[in-house]
């Protein structure tokens, strides 16, 4: 029996084929840091090649009115789950890598139409290779390992390594390809946001998944460090966790397991060190103590970009601009973080989170679309980390769509549940559409409809949080 993976190879090889024959091509790629790492792979390949490219970033909902007119049109991290019909019949080839559960119950290649996607292979493109990966992929047999690297950026920023706490599957293999090259060092550390910029306590006072005395809290997180004997600041510096010796790091790491297990039900202990710790990744290349170091800080500094719509800054900072681009960057970054310093500071001066039997949400009216999601997770360690919050908005280019956003503790997700699944078949019934991660997801929903999403969905989770 043929190995899954060498199977799908063969179609890179004709993917292969229509990338180097093609003279003119133009890439759709998806908005988020996965979409725009994939994206920046593919532009990088071409360059190389020396072919001449169009590169546009854009939202699923966007693709039923493209008219492909290019010699080669591919898309990267989007288009599996798309009516793609008038596309088999266009002059133009298509190419599609994406790695979202597929419309199509298998490959389809006519010479002109060729559809890449793990789940045709037995592989689960939810963790175990992301859309940043199936795009490496068409670039390493073009012998460019290089572009490795921002393989191993795309499934962090899609959330693949909080499956188990690590890269896995095909994942894996990409991170091999990186760390071999010297373009990326993997190590188990504690899992804590802020690893290169944030002073540690800091960076501690974020660790929000259940709510602890620490949470939200400097003071008491100044405290703790104290107490485990640990110096905030060197030679006057002060202190982030890269810094840290694994002795240090092991008594933070044993605190936080003693504190949590005091603040969840028995069932979910043995899941404890998968939330304190992980696999984390260093991106050698890039400046100590800058965002871009760690794979984390990077990804999020990504979707800084993505969220208000400058998708150029990220794809010039991904394919090597570290002059004006990462300054952008940095600048846009800085106004992400006030803007959802304000909007989480009006979530919470008027106490606006509603809470039902098995979950929480709430109104986000006047929040942008792009970062609802990103305030609802800032907003769970606020709450009760045994509901998952919602976050609700307007659309800003729909008339009559509501945008819901949904966040939960790690824990609800190691001890089984696939909020993103729920999501899915939640919205549909009220004529709506939905789907992603465990413990990350989203749908969209009639505005008329939404207190009945929330009611049934309220119901469906009963007896599972």
């Amino acid at each position: 029996m043929k190995h899954p993976k060498s199977t799908m190879m063969k179609g890179f090889d004709k993917a292969h084929n229509m990338v180097k024959n093609a003279e003119d091509v133009k890439i759709y790629s998806h908005i988020d840091c996965d979409g725009l790492s994939a994206g920046a792979i593919l532009s990088s390949t071409l360059d190389e090649l020396e072919i001449d490219h169009e590169i546009e970033f854009i939202s699923l909902d966007r693709i039923e009115d493209l008219r492909p007119e290019n010699e080669l049109t591919i898309f990267s991290d989007l288009a599996s789950g798309q009516n793609l019909d008038k596309f088999t019949t266009s002059n133009s080839k298509v190419l599609i890598l994406d790695h979202h559960p597929p419309l199509r119950s298998h490959n389809q290649f006519n010479g002109s139409f060729l559809e890449l996607n793990p789940h045709h292979y037995g592989i689960d493109g939810s963790y175990q290779i992301s859309g940043g990966g199936m795009s490496y992929l068409l670039a390493k047999t073009f012998g460019f390992y290089k572009l490795s690297w921002m393989g191993v950026l795309s499934a962090v920023g899609d959330m693949q390594d909080s499956h188990n706490g690590k890269l896995q599957g095909l994942n894996q293999e990409i991170l091999q390809d990186a760390v071999k090259l010297g373009l990326v060092n993997s190590s188990y550390d504690l899992s804590i946001y802020g690893r290169q910029t944030r002073p540690l306590f800091v960076a501690l006072s974020y660790f929000g998944d259940v709510n602890l005395p620490i949470t939200n809290n400097r003071n008491e997180c100044m405290l703790l460090l104290r107490k485990l004997e640990i110096p905030t600041t060197k030679d006057g510096k002060q202190r982030t966790l890269y810094d840290l010796s694994m002795d240090e790091k092991q008594r933070i790491f044993s605190e936080l397991v003693r504190l949590l297990s005091r603040e969840v039900p028995h069932r979910y202990v043995k899941h404890i060190p998968k939330l304190v710790s992980g696999d984390a990744y260093e991106f050698l290349n890039e400046k100590l103590y800058t965002p871009l170091r760690d794979a984390s800080e990077f990804s999020t500094a990504v979707n800084a970009c993505s969220r208000n719509k400058r998708h150029e800054i990220a794809l010039n900072v991904l394919k090597g601009d570290r002059e004006s681009a990462l300054k952008d960057m940095e600048k846009l970054a800085r106004q992400h973080r006030r803007y959802l310093a304000q909007k989480m500071e009006w979530v919470r001066e008027e106490d606006r989170i509603n809470k039902l039997d098995n979950l929480q949400y709430f109104e986000g009216n006047g929040i942008k679309s792009e970062v609802i999601g990103t305030i609802t997770g800032m907003l769970l360690s606020y709450g009760d980390w045994r509901k998952p919050i919602i976050g609700l908005t307007d659309i800003s280019d729909q008339k009559d769509g509501i945008k819901v956003s949904l966040r939960c503790s790690r824990l609800l997700a190691y001890d089984g549940i696939h909020f993103g699944n729920m999501i899915k078949k939640v919205a549909e019934k009220v004529g709506g559409s939905g789907g992603g991660h465990s413990v990350a997801c989203g749908a969209y929903v009639p505005e008329s409809k939404v207190g009945d999403f929330l009611q049934k969905f309220d119901t469906a989770l009963n007896g599972v949080v």
